[in-house]
């Protein structure tokens, strides 16, 4: 899961929910942006597995 905002980004691993990679974002915002994840996990889950199944 990629999160971009006026040059930062922030890469999140779905299973298990954790941090990747971050440049520029804070840590309180990443409290924040972690927890939107977790939050959205099944769905960000399950629109990858539809986009990259149809892919085939």
């Amino acid at each position: 899961m990629h999160v971009a905002h006026a040059g930062r980004y922030a890469k999140y691993w779905l299973e298990p929910v954790e941090l990747a990679n971050n440049r520029g974002f804070r840590g309180h915002e990443l409290t924040t942006i972690r927890e939107i994840v977790i939050e959205n996990r099944e769905f960000f889950l399950e629109m990858w597995l539809e986009y990259f199944s149809g892919k085939r």
